[in-house]
């Protein structure tokens, strides 16, 4: 009787060492990993961003060559508010009395009437025709910074918009959001409206912080995602079936300050706290979106960009 009595005392001891862990996760008590150290697979989406907003190419994503990142000729001068020509296999463009003239295959380029040779040529790439990035914004004479943290190429000014400023529209607080919540319906107290945001959007300002980028990596079998912010303190909840609250599990100080975040997929603690015997079931692909909890007056939900 006294082996059994000490057996569950002993699980119970357990249990609530599992509670205790899962409480710091969620309180962002975790230690940071530092960068060499990390063994995750995965990273962020190469992109390219002008003035703040990430640039929609049509037809074609941004490509990294030889350290070089190329571009759809026509979204970048479109982005960069240039005027575009086409002669054959040659493309121009013209900006505030600059103007450069390239050809598709030859790294000899042809800046404000004078022959310049670049270290990388316009070339095809799947019967579109794309050009060397930083060769074209700087000699039209926008300033540009590669983001290395980020995997992103910023094109003039960094300042990021506001998700009101980017047009993000506040939705009413209908029953099928609120349907979603089941028994949490705590979530969602003194929220006043929605704010649905996609991948795309990004980077918006959103409370008192900067969500640059979301991605998914995984360590060995298993499947997180990251977040990179401008500062600490943020925690988030997948919403589907159920509403399932994460924490971090590790974070890393990046060298611009920002700080990214990593959250598990799966968690012990969707049973220890819900009951949920099937929690090891649950995907990032299941879940509609991903919640932000940031203290603002509208619930922050992000469309689920990897169903």
């Amino acid at each position: 009787m006294k082996k059994e009595v000490t057996n569950k005392v002993s699980k119970w001891n357990v249990k609530l060492l599992v509670i205790a862990l899962i409480s710091m996760t969620w309180l962002g008590l975790c230690d940071p990993i530092p960068a060499e150290a990390d063994s995750a697979v995965g990273g962020p989406k190469l992109a390219v961003l002008v003035d703040g907003r990430k640039v929609k190419f049509q037809g074609g994503d941004p490509v990294f060559e030889n350290g070089r990142v190329q571009v759809p000729l026509r979204g970048i001068g479109e982005a960069l508010k240039a005027e575009i020509g086409f002669r054959g296999k040659t493309v121009t463009y013209m900006k505030d009395g600059k103007s450069i003239a390239l050809t598709l295959g030859s790294k000899e380029a042809i800046v404000n009437g004078k022959n310049v040779t670049m270290d990388t040529a316009a070339k095809a790439v799947k019967g579109r025709t794309y050009v060397p990035l930083r060769f074209v914004s700087e000699n039209l004479g926008v300033p540009v910074n590669w983001d290395k943290v980020g995997n992103w190429v910023w094109i003039g000014s960094k300042e990021v918009p506001t998700i009101d400023e980017a047009g993000i529209e506040k939705l009413p607080m209908s029953k099928r959001f609120i349907d979603l919540f089941s028994t949490k319906k705590f979530y969602i107290d003194n929220k006043s409206s929605v704010q649905v945001f996609t991948l795309n959007d990004l980077p918006l300002e959103i409370g008192d912080r900067i969500i640059y980028d979301v991605w998914p990596v995984k360590f060995g079998e298993y499947q997180s995602l990251r977040i990179r912010y401008s500062n600490f303190r943020a925690n988030i909840f997948y919403l589907g079936d159920q509403v399932r609250s994460r924490g971090n599990t590790n974070y890393l100080i990046n060298k611009d300050k920002s700080v990214t975040i990593t959250y598990q997929t799966t968690s012990e603690g969707d049973d220890l706290r819900d009951g949920d015997k099937n929690y090891k079931s649950f995907k990032l692909n299941k879940a509609l979106y991903i919640g932000f909890d940031i203290g603002t007056d509208s619930l922050i939900l992000l469309q689920n960009p990897f169903k």
